[in-house]
């Protein structure tokens, strides 16, 4: 049982690690929320994986900022809140009862005032990052 968990963990990783790398090309998806779901699962069945994602240099950034203090980069911030912008415009013209684009409208305004009140992320030394740098440069033990 705990192997079929293990691999269902591992799946859910690679589903939201290859959604999240998507999300690089394509506008409308996002990147770091699905980065998060991997990184969640992967730590869950593949610690080796989800350290992995948290040093690269492209994920890596955001997602310790998420980990260290539910940060969100400035430019993560703005790119959210304009696609939730384009987003609340599509529905306003392509959404027939008017009553469900409002809904709409006002659950998408309620997430973008949610992203912005997040906090920036500080500058310094990232703690999650320096942990993992000291586990890896420590001598390893052979276990016989």
């Amino acid at each position: 049982m705990r192997d079929i968990r293990r691999l269902l963990f591992i799946c859910l990783a690679g589903v939201s690690f290859s959604l999240g790398v998507i999300g690089l090309f394509l506008p409308v998806m996002p990147t770091t929320c699905f980065m998060l779901v991997a990184v969640w699962a992967a730590s869950k069945s593949s610690p080796r994986f989800a350290n992995w994602i948290r040093r690269h240099p492209r994920f890596g950034p955001s997602i310790l900022a998420w980990e260290r203090e539910r940060a969100i980069p400035k430019h993560a911030k703005w790119m959210a809140c304009i696609m939730l912008l384009v987003s609340m415009a599509v529905i306003a013209f392509t959404v027939e009862p008017l009553w469900l684009s409002g809904s709409l409208i006002l659950g998408l305004t309620g997430i973008a005032a949610w992203i912005l009140t997040r906090p920036t992320p500080s500058l310094g030394r990232c703690p999650v990052l320096s942990s993992l740098e000291e586990s890896s440069s420590r001598p390893r033990q052979e276990s016989r």
